[in-house]
């Protein structure tokens, strides 16, 4: 556990929601860590990367949707819409540069929306877990026809001892904001990590992702033995290993 975590702030949008965040200046790219659904910057992930940050010198940015962690709002209110609007006003509020990506399953999907609206400011990516589209596969079809009706669907939850809700908010957001069947007019440096032993996101997913991305420079990785978080030691040192091969990639083509 980082000490500087202990240094949050919270940014308030007009509407008066207040977001927390944790951001410290550096070298660009601004990196920027996009959490799953239902968690926040105190991830094992999320620190592992501002800690490195911290060490290297370069710009980080974390942050909790509304209604997830320490910042304000209904988790029955969100959605990728509207978490993609929070993540580009925090962006804007702290760096004006470049900025990579990196979005851990759910926040893999939201790094697509905030891609597409970053435009030339958009550096790179990187994806752990990537679940676009999940309202769609995620579901069966009679539990989308209970979402489309309005209803809550509640689902064992491995990570914690209470069920994971999806809300008919959420859901039908999520069916409006996929990407999977068409080409994605995204074309910076991509790079997806995917354990092979998911039983959250079929690894099949990332290479889905790969085929409907237009860049060409997008690799695939995936760790035979890893599962759905991909959080153990070995995993932290390759999402490290994979962020500063992307930092060199992308010094390579401004340079």
């Amino acid at each position: 556990m980082m000490a500087a975590m202990h240094d949050v702030s919270c940014h308030t949008l007009p509407d008066g929601r207040r977001i927390a965040y944790h951001h410290i200046p550096g070298t660009g790219p601004l990196l920027v860590f996009l959490p799953g659904y239902m968690s926040d910057m105190a991830g094992s992930k999320a620190e592992a990367l501002m800690g490195r940050a911290l060490a290297d010198g370069r710009a980080c940015l974390l942050l909790d949707y509304s209604g997830c962690g320490q910042s304000d709002g209904d988790f029955a209110e969100g959605t990728l819409s509207r978490w993609r609007d929070e993540v580009l006003a925090l962006i804007d509020a702290v760096d004006t540069g470049p900025v990579l990506l990196v979005g851990s399953s759910m926040g893999g999907w939201l790094m697509l929306l905030v891609g597409e609206a970053l435009g030339a400011r958009l550096a790179g990516m990187i994806g752990i877990a990537a679940a676009p589209d999940f309202t769609e596969w995620g579901f069966t079809l009679p539990e989308q026809g209970l979402l489309a009706a309005g209803e809550t669907l509640y689902a064992d939850n491995p990570y914690g001892p209470e069920p994971t809700p999806t809300h008919a908010r959420f859901w039908a957001d999520g069916q409006a904001q996929r990407r999977l069947a068409s080409p994605i007019a995204l074309t910076c440096p991509v790079t997806l990590l995917h354990g092979q032993r998911d039983a959250d996101v079929p690894w099949a997913t990332s290479l889905r992702l790969a085929e409907a991305l237009r860049s060409d420079a997008v690799q695939v990785v995936l760790v035979k033995d890893g599962d759905h978080r991909l959080s153990r030691d070995e995993d932290i040192a390759l999402l490290h290993d994979t962020v500063a091969a992307m930092l060199g990639r992308i010094a390579g083509e401004t340079a």
